[in-house]
């Protein structure tokens, strides 16, 4: 588990578009938050994606960077880049089980072949620019996910009130 206030692992990933991405070079002006999914397979992920695709502008209006990404292998993580409406989104793929479990994310096997022989339940961390946690929801299953609203409003609250991250104890 890791602990509000205190570093987060690396991660470095390619994208979807066929570039890469590294947290470590990642400049937001405040925070960036990932959101680690469960793969092509999830349709409540691809709901949660699109509806992030739609909030863009807001998290960057609040100096936020965004980034998803899963287990997924290339192929999988390209078709649903193809097929579900998030374009705008930076996401990767081919993270490793050995990331996922530094990250505390939960791992599951398949259930049906739809599903890859593993992958990662959902979770969402907020970082600073510094490359401490902020927040993070972890789960273990694919419902209940944070509401983007509410992760908005919670960064407004953040910002005016200069609120300490807590529960680093």
């Amino acid at each position: 588990m890791i602990l509000p206030k205190n570093n987060i692992p690396n991660l470095d990933l390619n994208l979807i578009n066929d570039t890469q991405w590294s947290l470590v070079k990642q400049n937001a002006p405040n925070y960036t938050l990932i959101v680690f999914y469960r793969g092509l397979h999830c349709p409540v992920c691809k709901k949660y994606l699109e509806e992030l695709t739609t909030k863009i502008e807001d998290f960057t209006e609040r100096g936020v960077h965004l980034f998803a990404a899963s287990m997924d292998s290339e192929k999988r993580a390209k078709k649903a880049g193809e097929e579900w409406d998030i374009a705008k989104l930076p996401v990767g793929y081919e993270m490793t089980e050995e990331k996922a479990r530094e990250w505390g994310l939960y791992i599951s096997e398949a259930i049906s072949d739809k599903e890859p022989k593993l992958f990662s339940e959902p979770g969402l961390f907020l970082i600073d620019n510094k490359q401490k946690l902020y927040f993070s929801s972890v789960q273990t299953m694919p419902f209940a996910r944070p509401n983007f609203k509410d992760v908005l409003n919670a960064i407004d609250f953040i910002q005016k009130e200069d609120y300490p991250a807590r529960g680093g104890k």
